[in-house]
C-alpha cells in the first residue's frame, strides 16, 4: 500500500534543508561516502523492492538531492533492507557514519496499527569483494538501533518547522579492503536525508622545524606515534615525534630539528644566512654578524673567514673575533746578582686581541770580544721555566762568570704559530759581574777595624755601592752583620777586643750585585782587656759584670717586645749607609716585609709618607669623569713624571668640605695600596696631599669592574680566557696572603680589568667591622658587604682569615663563569645563610667545566683548614691552562638540560620565571603582552631580544625552559 498522503509530507520537510550547510566538513575528516554529493542515482540495493524507495528532491537552492525513504506503517511485520555499495576503507581502522534523517511520529498517523515503529537499525559487513550482489542478514554485524531525537507531525509540516535528526556512530578495528552499510526498517516512516561515511586523520603540520604528515587515527582510541622529518636545510637535534589522537589532534611534541650550520630559523623554516652573517653550529638558533676581523662574502656561511693577518686558533669558538700575534714585550729590566740574573718586562702594547699571552726566553752567550756567539745550551737554569711563562718575569741561574749574554724575549699567544711573519722580540744584553779585589789595607784597634779595597776591574756598569758582610770567626750561623757604603773604605767599630772577624766585600752596579770576594780574617788588638786574675781590677770587673747583667736583661726585653732577636754588633757608617741584622741565617730584606696596618701609626700622615709617593699636581691632567666614589669623583687622565713616559691613570679626588677624619680615611687606602707590588694588584702611582683637592692616583684600568665587563660581553670569551682571568685574581690574592693582608671584600665588583684582560684586585679600604646587630651585614666605609660573598665562620664568629678570602674567591669564580650573574639569584641574605648552613652550594653555571666547579666546591668547604691555599689554587689553574683538554668535560653537557625544570604546578608566567631563577624579567614579559603560559610557548630568540632579554646565557635558559613547558603542556592535553 503506497501511502501517497504521507510521502508528500516527507518531501515537504526535505525542501527546507539547506544543502550547503551539510557539506562544511572539518579539515581532519576524510570522507569515504557522501550521498549528498551524488550527481545521479545512488543505486543502493533495496529488498524487498516495495520497501526503501530512492527519490529526488530539490533543496532551497534548487540543487537536486538523492535520498531514500520508507513508510509501510499500515502493514505489520515489516523487514525492509537498504544496502550501500562497497565502501573502501582507505587504510582507516576506525570509520564514522553520520546519518541525517526525518521520522514521522506514529501518534500523528490516524488509523495506523500498533505495529508502527519510531526506530530503525544500522548494520555493516566487511569484505574484500567490491561486487557482492547478496549478503545474508545473519552475516551483518549490528552497529546500533537508531532513534529520532525529534519526530514530526502533519501539523509541523504545515507550520514549516524542520525536524532534522543527526546521529553519528563508529566502527573500529576494520581490516579488510572495505565494507557495506545496511539500514533495516521494521515498520517506521523514515526519510534518509544523507549518509556520510568518513574517517579522521591528524592533518599535516610543521612543528619545531619537523614536518608531520597526514596520519590516519588508530582504532579503539589508541594513540599513533608519528616520526617527523626535518624541513629543508635542517637536521635532527633529537628525534622529533608526536602522537596522533583518536579525535584527529596532535599531542605531546617530543624532540626537535635545528637548522643546519649556515642556516637560521625564521618563522618555522630555515633560511640561509645573509652575506656578512654566519651560523657555526646547528645548535645555534639564528645567524649572527661576523665577529671582528672576519668576513663571509657568500650566503649560508658556517663560519666567517679571518681577514688577512688575523687568525683563529683550533680551539677558538667560531664566534670569537679573529686575532693576531702580539707585539714584542716592552721595557725589559735585568738585575744581575753574581752569576744569576732576574729579567722583567712589561706586557706587549698590542695583545693581538687575546688574553692567553705567554712568554718565552731565548739565550745566547758571546765571547768577551763579542765576535763569537752561540746558544747557551743546557747550562743556564730558568726559574720557573724558559718557555710558556705566564708572568713577565724569569730568574736565570748557573750563568758563567765574566761572560756576555743576550736574552731575547718573545710574547706568543694562541695564534702565533699560525702567522708566517717572524716573531717580534725584545733583547737584553748583560755581562755577569766581576769579583771585588782582595783587601788592600787595614787598620785595627781594640774595638774597630778599618778596611780598604779595590773595585772590580771590569764591572757591568757604574758601581752604585759596596756591601760588606762580617761575623766572628766560626760563628757565621749564629750572628752576622751586613753594612753598605758608597766608598771603598769603611771603619767597622763596636767590635770585641782580641777577637778574630771574617770580612767579605761585593759591589752592586747598575746591572745588580756581583760576586763576593774571598774571605779576609782580621783580629782586633788586645789593649785594655781586663785580666780576671788581677786584684786591682776586681772593682772594675764587678762593675762590668753588673753592667753585663743589666745589658743581658735589656737584650731579653728587646727580644720579647719585638718578637725577634736583637743584634749586638754596632758599626759607625756614613750617613748614606744602611745596616741589616742577620740572626741564625735569616735576614729581613726590604722587599719581604709584612703588611703594616695604617691604624698602627700614631700619626696617620706618617703612613702616607712611608708608603705613598707625593706627586706634583702639575704632572696630572684630568680628562673626564668616569664615576663617583664615597668621597668624591673618579676621573681618568694622564700622568707625566720627569724622565718618564706619559701614562693613563685613574684619579680619585676628595670632595670639598671634608673633615680631618674623612681625609685620613680617604688616604688610608693609599697607605695600604702603596705597600703592594704585584702585577695582579692595582698599582698606586702616588698621592696629592699638599694642595686641594686631595687625590689618589692609580693605574688606569680601561675595562672597569669585572662584573660589569662580563655582563657586557656575555658569552664572548673562551674558557681559557676566563681561566686566565681567574688565575690572575688568584695570583694577586696569593701575594696578599703572603703579605698577611686579609681583603674581606673579594668580589667581581672589586676586580678591575685592563685592556689586555689582566685582572687586578682593588678596593683596599679600612678594615671591616661586624656590627652588634647579629642580623647586620659587614660594613665598610663604602657600605655593606653582601652576605652572599662572605664565609660562614666570618658571618657567625667574625673569623676573617685568608681562608675566608678563599671562600669569597670561590664566589668570584662562579661570577666569572656565569658572566656576572648574581650569586644565589633573588634569595634573601637570611635564606642564603640558612641554605649554606644546611650544606647547599651554588650549582655549576652554564657551560662550566667540571674541574672548575669542583675547585669552587673546594673553596666552599665548611672547615677553614680544608679549603685550598691561594698558592695551590694558582698551581691548579696553571695546570688547567697547560692542559686545555681537562676543561672539555662540562658539568652541564647540554644547553637543553641546563635550566631548572619548572614545577608542574606553576600556573602563571610570574611563577614560571621565578622557578627558573629569571624573575628579573617579569615586567619584560608582561610589557610585551605575554601574560599566560600558553602565550610563551612559542617565544623565539628575536622575541626575547625585542623585549630586552639581551644576555645570551639568559636567552638560552629561558628558551630551554620553554621546551620543557611545551612537553608538559602536551602531556596535559593528552590527559
Amino acid at each position: 500500500m503506497a501511502l501517497h498522503w504521507i510521502y508528500p509530507s516527507l518531501l515537504t520537510v526535505l525542501s527546507f534543508i539547506p544543502n550547503h550547510a551539510l557539506r562544511n566538513y572539518p579539515d581532519n575528516e576524510v570522507t569515504l561516502l557522501d550521498s549528498m554529493s551524488a550527481l545521479g542515482d545512488l543505486g543502493w540495493e533495496a529488498y524487498p523492492a516495495e520497501g526503501w524507495e530512492e527519490i529526488s528532491v530539490m533543496d532551497e537552492r534548487n540543487t537536486p538531492m538523492r535520498t531514500y525513504q520508507v513508510c509501510n506503517v499500515m502493514e505489520a511485520n515489516q523487514n525492509n533492507w537498504l544496502r550501500t555499495s562497497h565502501i573502501p576503507r582507505d587504510g582507516a581502522q576506525r570509520v564514522y557514519i553520520e546519518i541525517k534523517f526525518t521520522l514521522r511520529d506514529c501518534n500523528s498517523l490516524p488509523g495506523v496499527p500498533g505495529t508502527c515503529k519510531e526506530t530503525f537499525n544500522m548494520y555493516y559487513y566487511e569484505s574484500n569483494n567490491a561486487n557482492l550482489w547478496f549478503i545474508k542478514e545473519s552475516q551483518y554485524a549490528k552497529i546500533d538501533t537508531i532513534a529520532a531525537d525529534e519526530s514530526f507531525t502533519q501539523v509541523d509540516v504545515g507550520d514549516r518547522v524542520m525536524k532534522l535528526n543527526t546521529e553519528v556512530r563508529d566502527i573500529s578495528n576494520l581490516s579488510k579492503k572495505g565494507f557495506y552499510l545496511a539500514f533495516q526498517d521494521v515498520g517506521a516512516c523514515i526519510a534518509l536525508v544523507s549518509v556520510r561515511v568518513f574517517y579522521k586523520k591528524c592533518p599535516l603540520t610543521v612543528l619545531n622545524l619537523a614536518r608531520f604528515p597526514d596520519t590516519v587515527t588508530g582504532g579503539d582510541s589508541a594513540l599513533v606515534e608519528v616520526r617527523g622529518s626535518c624541513v629543508n636545510d635542517s637536521e635532527e637535534f633529537e628525534a622529533p615525534r608526536m602522537y596522533c589522537s583518536a579525535d584527529g589532534g596532535w599531542l605531546v611534541p617530543i624532540g626537535r630539528c635545528v637548522c643546519k650550520a649556515g642556516f637560521g630559523e625564521h618563522e618555522g623554516h630555515c633560511q640561509p644566512c645573509r652575506p656578512g652573517f654566519y651560523k657555526a653550529s646547528a645548535l645555534d638558533a639564528y645567524c649572527v654578524k661576523c665577529p671582528l676581523h672576519s668576513h663571509a662574502p657568500l650566503e649560508r656561511a658556517p663560519e666567517c673567514a679571518c681577514e688577512k693577518g688575523f687568525y683563529r686558533a683550533e680551539l677558538d669558538p667560531r664566534s670569537m673575533a679573529c686575532t693576531r700575534p702580539p707585539s714584542a714585550p716592552e721595557s725589559p729590566i735585568s738585575t744581575i746578582n753574581e752569576t744569576s740574573v732576574t729579567l722583567e718586562w712589561s706586557p706587549p702594547r698590542e695583545s693581538g686581541g687575546r688574553g692567553d699571552i705567554t712568554y718565552s726566553v731565548h739565550c745566547r752567550k758571546c765571547s768577551e770580544d763579542g765576535r763569537k756567539c752561540g746558544p747557551c745550551g743546557s747550562g743556564p737554569h730558568f726559574i720557573p721555566r724558559q718557555f710558556g711563562l705566564s708572568l713577565p718575569k724569569v730568574h736565570v741561574t748557573d750563568l758563567l762568570p765574566h761572560t756576555n749574554y743576550t736574552f731575547s724575549i718573545e710574547a706568543v699567544n694562541g695564534v702565533s704559530d699560525l702567522s708566517p711573519s717572524p716573531r717580534q722580540i725584545v733583547s737584553v744584553n748583560i755581562t755577569t759581574s766581576q769579583t771585588v779585589s782582595v783587601i788592600l789595607k787595614e787598620r785595627k784597634s781594640k774595638d774597630s777595624i778599618t778596611l780598604a779595597w779595590q773595585g772590580p776591574e771590569r764591572a757591568s756598569g757604574a758601581v752604585v755601592e759596596y756591601e760588606v758582610i762580617y761575623y766572628e770567626k766560626n760563628q757565621r750561623d749564629q750572628n752576622y752583620t751586613v753594612l753598605k757604603t758608597r766608598s771603598n773604605v769603611m771603619t767597622v767599630d763596636g767590635l770585641k777586643p782580641g777577637t778574630t772577624y771574617v770580612f767579605r766585600v761585593r759591589a752592586r752596579t747598575d746591572g745588580g750585585y756581583g760576586n763576593y770576594g774571598g774571605e779576609i780574617e782580621l783580629e782586633t788588638s788586645h789593649e785594655d782587656m781586663l785580666a780576671i786574675g788581677d786584684p786591682n781590677q776586681s772593682t772594675i770587673l764587678a762593675v762590668s759584670i753588673a753592667g753585663g747583667i743589666v745589658l743581658l736583661v735589656l737584650l731579653v726585653a728587646c727580644f720579647v717586645v719585638s718578637g725577634r732577636h736583637c743584634g749586638y754588633i754596632k758599626a759607625k757608617q756614613d750617613p748614606d749607609e744602611e745596616k741589616m741584622q742577620f740572626q741564625h741565617g735569616r735576614v729581613n730584606l726590604p722587599g719581604s716585609r709584612m703588611y703594616i696596618h695604617p691604624h698602627t701609626y700614631e700619626d696617620p700622615n706618617q703612613a702616607i709618607r712611608d708608603f705613598a709617593k707625593e706627586i706634583d699636581v702639575s704632572s696630572i691632567r684630568i680628562e673626564r669623569v668616569i664615576g663617583a666614589g664615597e668621597f668624591g669623583e673618579v676621573c681618568s687622565g694622564r700622568l707625566k713624571l720627569p724622565s718618564k713616559r706619559e701614562i693613563y691613570v685613574a684619579i680619585k679626588s676628595l670632595k670639598a668640605g671634608y673633615s680631618e677624619q674623612q681625609r685620613r680615611d680617604f688616604l688610608s687606602e693609599a697607605s695600604i695600596m702603596g705597600q703592594f707590588d704585584h702585577p695582579n694588584i692595582i698599582r698606586l702611582e702616588g698621592v696629592v696631599t699638599r694642595c686641594k683637592p686631595v687625590m689618589i692616583i692609580t693605574e688606569y684600568m680601561e675595562n672597569g669592574s669585572l662584573d660589569t665587563f662580563l655582563k657586557k660581553h656575555d658569552g664572548q670569551f673562551t674558557i681559557i680566557q676566563l681561566v686566565g682571568m681567574l688565575r690572575g685574581i688568584a695570583a694577586g690574592m696569593s701575594y696578599l696572603s703572603e703579605m698577611n693582608y686579609i681583603h674581606r671584600d673579594l668580589a667581581a665588583r672589586n676586580i678591575l680589568v685592563n685592556s689586555n684582560l689582566v685582572c687586578k684586585v682593588s678596593d683596599f679600604g679600612l678594615s671591616r667591622v661586624l656590627e652588634d646587630d647579629p642580623e647586620a651585614a659587614y660594613t665598610t666605609r663604602g657600605g655593606k658587604i653582601p652576605i652572599r660573598w662572605t664565609a660562614p665562620e666570618a658571618i657567625a664568629y667574625r673569623k676573617f682569615t685568608s681562608a675566608s678570602d678563599v671562600w669569597s674567591y670561590g664566589i668570584v669564580m662562579w661570577e666569572v663563569i656565569s658572566y656576572g650573574e648574581r650569586p644565589y639569584w633573588e634569595m634573601s641574605n637570611q635564606d642564603v645563610i640558612k641554605a649554606i648552613d644546611e650544606g647547599y652550594r651554588l650549582p655549576a653555571p652554564m657551560d662550566c667545566p667540571v674541574v672548575l666547579h669542583q675547585l669552587m666546591l673546594d673553596c666552599w668547604e665548611k672547615g677553614r683548614s680544608e679549603r685550598p691555599k691561594f698558592g695551590q689554587i694558582v698551581a691548579t689553574l696553571d695546570k688547567l691552562i697547560r692542559n686545555p683538554n681537562s676543561l672539555r668535560q662540562l658539568a652541564n653537557s647540554s644547553i637543553w638540560e641546563d635550566p631548572p625544570t619548572p614545577e608542574p604546578s606553576v600556573s602563571t608566567v610570574e611563577d614560571w620565571l621565578d622557578s627558573i631563577k629569571m624573575g628579573q624579567y617579569k615586567e619584560h614579559f608582561c610589557g610585551a603582552g605575554y601574560v599566560t603560559l600558553d602565550s610563551v610557548l612559542y617565544v623565539t630568540v628575536s622575541d626575547l631580544g625585542r623585549m630586552g632579554v639581551s644576555l645570551a646565557g639568559h636567552q638560552k635558559k629561558i628558551l630551554s625552559s620553554i621546551q620543557i613547558l611545551q612537553t608538559q603542556q602536551g602531556t596535559h592535553v593528552q590527559v
